[in-house]
């Protein structure tokens, strides 16, 4: 664009108009070339390689424009600079000779700023749609891919971007040309060459829902996303291409992102099929029974009974390995914290391998101590699944109902219930709370916060969730049973129980969200309401959807309470989109045993270590080894019931799970 107005470039034209007849064409040596203090852009320069790869393809198409230095021997370039860099760039990958002629406009020493600027001043660049199409165009005239690559000094993959760029839809381009659409919104909504549904995407979608991310899901939201699903993880995004499945790829995303698979019954098929071997080990162990489910959620498990486990003592041989390994552990971690210690990053990683592999050499045997009553294992079983983020967990000890209790009618005669099983719900009542209520309410108000914001994602349920409490109160007379506050009081006061959670980013997006709405529609109620009347309905149900999720309240008292339960299933409540574990945020507000406990799940390797530190440095480094692994304290994971030891049984070390708890635990995260 010009940023001059049409006086000026007039009057720079009739300036170089003025000197013009006295200007001469020559082919001069690139030698003898050399840049210009009076060249007046004094920024860019950029894309050197890529300008001379085009030159050593089709040719210097433009001159340059020079003066004569003052030495008489040697001419100063003053419009031209990036065209010269590229040429000696050329001469530097030697692709051209020092001598090379280039075709120079010679003119007079007083008019070489004029001239510099007038080149400029006067230029206008092309919109980037025009090269789309510009692009499209070539291939359309048969040229391929590679070689228009190399005519512009760019890789191919930047050719296919463009490619798919002008292949999108013409309204859309066209709104891109009047500034409409963002070029980043253009990107995402290339995902798929179907016109309708990227009109559909971006125009059937409310303004506030146009962000490039929303555009991507809405028009991917059948398909898996290889780089976030479980599954997709397990399985490899190759193996599944192997078996024949379909891939769409977003070119715009780098290696490890944008890849997304449309047969998820294939995926699910390939997942069984890799399993099945560590069903069958598992089945030796003298299990009833054992299902393998890749996707087992919070849900699913729940319905299941537990039998309870203990630790039994390890042998000498155990004991003495178990002491051998952690030995060599903290050996190589007081390596690796020696600031002292001159080592390369290369080293320094080799080092926390072979830690992980220790690590995961004491976390076998520790399973292997785990132990289970015999008389009831024939009837209970195992679930062999995968956690979030593709790891293979096995969930053992698990009754039906009817097993459970066939077993305490078994035991009728001695206590009244076996000393066996107990329901997932009897034993989180029976553990020990150990975090603080103030703690409690802290996090519940986060939980509140990401359910909220994902009862607003999702129109339909928050529909179900009104017409649930509206049930309640008209048709059965009941004032509780629904986490809505019908009468429609946002939830948004929850800074007083979670300090941090306004810059949550549920919270954020929340309050984007109202701000967006509260600019569109009318305060006046009448207004409003002929507003809401004219509204389409998919837009008025992403209204209802928000307001809805205003009024959720999910918070508690306790760490065994799940407020809102259904309606956190409903939506596919997931914790780890919108919260992560931080000193400040948990680990300060816990004991020591407690941040242990969790360190033990996340990083076992370094519960030794972190046992020998203050509270205020053990909050600090739980805080750095969570990060990236998922973890999620126990009020934020599927609430799956852990097992616990028999009465009677040691207790376990303090900061030490057994290790089917660390199993739930990893799959709970």
């Amino acid at each position: 664009m010009n940023t001059a107005t049409l006086h000026e470039t007039t009057a720079i034209a009739a300036a170089v108009a003025a000197v013009t007849a006295s200007q001469e064409l020559l082919l001069i040596p690139l030698s003898k070339l050399r840049p210009s203090s009076r060249n007046v852009r004094k920024s860019g320069g950029t894309s050197i390689p890529e300008l001379a790869a085009s030159i050593a393809r089709v040719g210097l198409l433009q001159n340059l424009n020079v003066v004569l230095a003052a030495d008489g021997e040697h001419y100063e370039v003053v419009a031209g600079r990036r065209r010269l860099a590229a040429l000696k760039l050329l001469v530097k990958r030697r692709k051209l000779a020092k001598d090379f002629e280039v075709a120079c406009l010679l003119g007079s020493d007083a008019a070489a700023r004029t001239v510099s600027l007038t080149e400029n001043v006067q230029r206008e660049a092309m919109h980037p749609a025009d090269q789309f199409e510009a692009f499209a165009d070539l291939v359309a005239e048969g040229r391929p891919i590679e070689d228009i690559a190399a005519d512009f000094g760019v890789t191919p993959l930047v050719v296919q971007r463009r490619l798919k760029l002008a292949n999108v839809s013409p309204r859309l381009l066209a709104d891109y040309r009047g500034d409409a659409v963002t070029l980043e919104q253009l990107m995402a909504l290339a995902i798929t060459d179907d016109h309708a549904a990227q009109e559909a995407a971006y125009y059937e979608s409310p303004q506030w829902q146009r962000s490039p991310e929303a555009l991507r899901d809405h028009l991917t939201h059948e398909e898996i996303d290889a780089g976030r699903d479980a599954l997709a993880k397990f399985v490899s995004v190759q193996a599944y291409e192997q078996a024949g499945g379909d891939v769409r790829r977003d070119l715009f995303a780098d290696e490890q992102n944008g890849i997304f698979l449309t047969d998820g019954a294939l995926l699910d098929s390939l997942a069984k099929d890799r399993l099945a071997p560590m069903a069958e080990q598992v089945q030796a162990e003298g299990w009833g029974w054992v299902d393998v489910a890749p996707r087992a959620t919070y849900a699913d498990l729940h319905q299941f009974q537990r039998m309870r486990s203990k630790r039994r003592e390890p042998s000498k041989a155990e004991a003495k390995r178990i002491a051998k390994l952690e030995a060599q552990q903290r050996k190589l971690q007081d390596r690796l914290d020696d600031e002292n210690e001159d080592m390369t990053d290369v080293q320094a990683q080799a080092m926390q391998d072979e830690m992980d592999g220790l690590g995961n050499e004491v976390e076998a045997i520790e399973r292997t101590l785990v132990v289970y009553p015999p008389r009831t294992m024939a009837t209970a079983g195992a679930v062999v699944s995968l956690d979030h983020m593709g790891g293979v967990i096995v969930h053992r000890g698990l009754l039906r109902e009817e097993q459970a209790k066939a077993l305490r009618e078994q035991e009728r005669g001695g206590s009244g219930a076996n000393d066996d099983t107990e329901s997932s719900g009897a034993a989180e009542a029976q553990g020990k709370l150990t975090i603080s209520e103030k703690l409690v309410k802290r996090l519940s108000a986060h939980r509140t916060a990401a359910l909220q914001a994902e009862v607003a994602r999702h129109p339909q349920v928050a529909l179900v969730a009104v017409a649930h409490r509206l049930a309640l109160r008209v048709i059965h007379d009941a004032h509780y049973g629904s986490p809505l506050n019908i009468t429609a009081n946002p939830q948004d006061r929850l800074e007083q129980y979670a300090p941090d959670v306004a810059e949550a980013p549920a919270a954020v997006g929340m309050r984007q969200v109202r701000e967006a709405w509260a600019e569109r529609l009318p305060n006046d109620s009448d207004a409003l309401f002929t507003e809401l009347l004219a509204m389409p309905q998919q837009e008025l149900l992403s209204l209802l959807a928000v307001c809805v999720g205003f009024t959720v309240t999910a918070l508690a008292s306790r760490e065994d309470e799940a407020p809102a339960a259904a309606l956190a299933q409903a939506v596919g409540l997931d914790m780890h989109a919108w919260w992560t574990p931080t000193s400040a945020g948990y680990f300060d507000h816990v004991s020591k045993a407690k941040a242990l406990e969790g360190v033990q799940v996340f990083a076992s390797g370094e519960v030794n270590r972190l046992g020998k530190l203050k509270k205020a440095d053990i909050a600090s480094e739980a805080e750095r080894l969570a990060a990236g692994t998922g973890w999620l304290p126990a009020m934020f994971r599927a609430q799956e019931a852990t097992a616990v030891d028999v009465a009677g049984a040691e207790p376990l070390a303090e900061g030490q799970a057994d290790a089917e708890a660390q199993e739930d635990a990893h799959a709970a995260a």
